[in-house]
């Protein structure tokens, strides 16, 4: 397959940032190739990052989907708890069903004032069993 999308693009069809995309291509998780000065991604790169066929971003296969964001901010959390919550939550995410958008999930902990932040995008269903599962794990 020979189609390629620019970063403003794969950023548009996945539903992130553009410099969360950079991100990827920066770690590694995302291959692009450089073409001049902006970078290019494959479709079969951008298929194994989504879990979706290639063909669903060409315009003629373009189907409609419904995602949704959440941010869960536990207090009073200390670092190994935290550590133990972002394992299961990425766990879960991760051992999900193929069908609908990609759970995307980052986490980030601050030290100082205990707290645990969990953003969750993705279809309905699936974030919201997800933020179930981090309300149980979250509790006391």
């Amino acid at each position: 397959m020979s189609d390629f999308y620019t970063l403003d693009e794969v950023a548009e069809i996945v539903g992130v940032h553009i410099r969360t995309v950079r991100n990827f291509v920066r770690d590694g998780r995302l291959p692009a190739t450089r073409i001049g000065k902006q970078y290019r991604v494959a479709a079969e790169d951008l298929s194994k990052l989504t879990g979706q066929p290639a063909t669903a971003y060409r315009p003629d296969g373009r189907h409609r989907h419904v995602e949704t964001s959440a941010v869960v901010e536990i207090d009073a959390i200390d670092r190994n708890t935290s550590q133990r919550i972002t394992t299961m939550v990425m766990a879960a995410a991760g051992s999900r069903g193929g069908d609908g958008p990609p759970l995307r999930i980052q986490t980030s902990y601050d030290e100082t004032r205990a707290r645990l932040k969990v953003m969750v995008m993705g279809g309905i269903d699936d974030t919201v069993a997800l933020l179930k599962a981090v309300n149980a794990l979250a509790e006391p």
